[in-house]
């Protein structure tokens, strides 16, 4: 079955929170969730950037329940302060991991590793493992995790997570992203196996206009214009997510791209294909593990 933004279904009542909320692929999440009746927190490290976002949103015709949420994901402690703070929430029924870098230069975050597994991935698995409780509260939320078709011919190289041993920022980016597809599988194993009422559905936007591309310079914009023309739009992008978040057939473990050539875009959103290494239980526990290590955050949660 295909999915398209008429599929959604109503939201009111539920409260969601979206990571990179402020452009892009993550603004039209936030303001697909909105227009169903969901109240959203933008998670944003930019907080006149977040305002502009909600006064957007807010133009429309729509009445919107929206507040901004200060999380900066490359720093743990700022990961920490905005779980409590979300945590006074009345509730939390969807959590979708957005935000992200792609191929900056080089720089470290989290316990010294490499920016975009810092914020992509490690960013989010504290976030996500810190309001798992909260998702539990009323009867199970669902945690929804953004990945890439750049997952795909990625692998993770434990030995070199700081990039001392060198840098790619193509490498690095797709790392990131199969982190992502292995963490929301995982988190979903431990999630069955712990008895729990939150399941955990990955996604990925195809390739979209969206401003990750700024790192890229002059071949960035050049790009970004023409995959706004010829693939995805950021709106098209984000409707995986939204299904992802909000299809009531969706299930723990799920995973959703654009129903369209080899997964790259469409109108429509629907099952996507997983890498060979996305699926190794093995190596998503050993992610998992080091996880934990890297950023003092343990969701405690089984192995399956």
């Amino acid at each position: 079955m295909s999915f398209a933004y008429s599929d959604i279904p109503e939201q009111t009542g539920r409260t969601a929170i979206v990571t990179g909320a402020n452009t892009g692929i993550g603004l039209e999440i936030a303001r697909g969730l909105a227009r169903k009746g969901a109240r959203v927190l933008l998670a944003c490290r930019d907080a006149d950037k977040a305002n502009e976002a909600i006064e957007d949103i807010r133009s429309g015709p729509e009445r919107a329940d929206l507040a901004f949420l200060h999380l900066d994901l490359a720093n743990i402690a700022s990961v920490r302060q905005a779980a409590e703070e979300a945590s006074h929430e009345e509730r939390i029924d969807l959590l979708i991991d957005n935000a992200g870098v792609m191929m900056p230069p080089l720089s470290t975050a989290t316990a010294g590793c490499e920016l975009q597994f810092a914020v992509n991935h490690l960013g989010h698995f504290a976030f996500t493992s810190l309001l798992l409780h909260k998702l539990a509260q009323d009867g199970g939320g669902r945690v929804v995790v953004q990945s890439s078709l750049a997952h795909r011919g990625a692998g993770i190289d434990f030995d070199n997570l700081d990039a001392a041993k060198g840098y790619s920022k193509t490498q690095f980016y797709g790392q990131s992203k199969l982190a992502n597809l292995l963490f929301a599988k995982e988190l979903d194993r431990r999630l069955r196996a712990s008895g729990s009422s939150v399941s955990a559905i990955a996604c990925h936007p195809g390739i979209a206009q969206t401003e990750l591309t700024r790192h890229l310079g002059m071949l960035g914009g050049v790009f970004g214009s023409l995959v706004g023309v010829v693939l995805n739009s950021a709106a098209d992008g984000a409707l995986p997510a939204l299904q992802a978040a909000t299809d009531p057939e969706a299930e723990g473990g799920d995973y959703y791209g654009p129903y369209g050539f080899r997964e790259m875009s469409g109108k429509r959103s629907g099952r996507a294909v997983a890498s060979t290494k996305a699926k190794d239980e093995a190596l998503a526990k050993r992610l998992w593990d080091r996880s934990v290590e890297l950023t003092g955050v343990d969701p405690d949660l089984p192995a399956a």
